[in-house]
C-alpha cells in the first residue's frame, strides 16, 4: 500500500504540466554561474595556464599552472566568488 505522502507526490506530479518542445515559452532552464570571466582574471592575475575551472554554490574554483623561475610547475587553485 502506498503512503499517503506518496500519493500526494505522485497527484502533485500529475497535475503538472509538461513543456510541450514546440512551446518555448514555458520552459523555464537553470544555469549554472559562468565562471569564464572569473577564470579568465585569474589567468591574467597568475599568468598561468588553465587547468580546470568548477562551479561550487555561490563560488568558481580555478585551477591554473604556473611556471616558476626555473622550477616545477606548480599548481594554483582559487576559489573566486560569483
Amino acid at each position: 500500500m502506498a503512503s499517503p505522502m506518496s500519493v500526494a507526490a505522485l497527484a502533485v506530479w500529475l497535475t503538472v504540466p509538461s513543456p510541450s518542445p514546440d512551446n518555448t515559452h514555458n520552459l523555464l532552464v537553470r544555469v549554472a554561474g559562468d565562471c569564464s570571466e572569473a577564470a579568465q582574471q585569474v589567468v591574467d592575475k597568475t599568468g598561468g595556464q588553465l587547468l580546470s575551472v568548477q562551479p561550487s554554490g555561490d563560488s568558481c574554483i580555478i585551477t591554473v599552472l604556473v611556471q616558476g623561475n626555473g622550477q616545477r610547475p606548480r599548481k594554483v587553485t582559487v576559489k573566486v566568488p560569483m
